[in-house]
């Protein structure tokens, strides 16, 4: 069985994301999506409140599932028996910035292979930053979000209003 992970803080899962995801889950037997701890990130969701909005946006597909980690890759991608990272690429800078990763990677671990997917027009300015910078002002992020991600994003900045 080919594994694959694909890794991320997913603050929140945005449709760019879940489009890696879901051709992901095209050319491999499982896709475990690796939802990072990140703790320097500062998330505005919680970890767990993270894992169920991917769990829930990625519920339509059968051989997807969400696991939390923290931790190295190499060693998760490990516990999990994952042969393949699967990462999008948006722009020049996501590149610089996976190269990196996947170079280092490949020192702690030669028999994890990295597959970089393309992500098209409409989701190569799209960040969970940006998502949760618009919904912070009190924008629609409708077309740029899973479904629950639009109300688990009113929910957090309702107070704030």
């Amino acid at each position: 069985m080919k594994r694959a992970l694909t890794p991320g803080t997913f603050d929140p899962i945005t449709s760019g994301h879940l489009d890696v995801i879901t051709r992901a889950a095209q050319l491999v037997d499982e896709v475990v999506v690796a939802v990072a701890v990140s703790r320097k990130k500062g998330p505005l969701f919680s970890l767990e409140e993270r894992v169920d909005l991917v769990c829930a946006a990625t519920s339509h597909l059968p051989n997807v599932r969400v696991e939390p980690f923290d931790g190295l890759l190499v060693d998760f991608a490990r516990k999990m028996d994952a042969t393949v990272v699967v990462k999008g690429l948006r722009a020049i800078t996501d590149f610089e910035y996976e190269f990196q990763m996947t170079a280092l990677n490949y020192q702690l671990s030669q028999e994890l292979e990295t597959l970089f997917i393309m992500s098209p027009p409409q989701y190569m300015y799209l960040s969970s930053s940006i998502v949760r910078e618009i919904a912070s002002l009190g924008g629609d992020v409708a077309r740029f979000v899973p479904p629950c991600v639009v109300g688990a994003l009113e929910g957090k900045f309702a107070s704030a209003r």
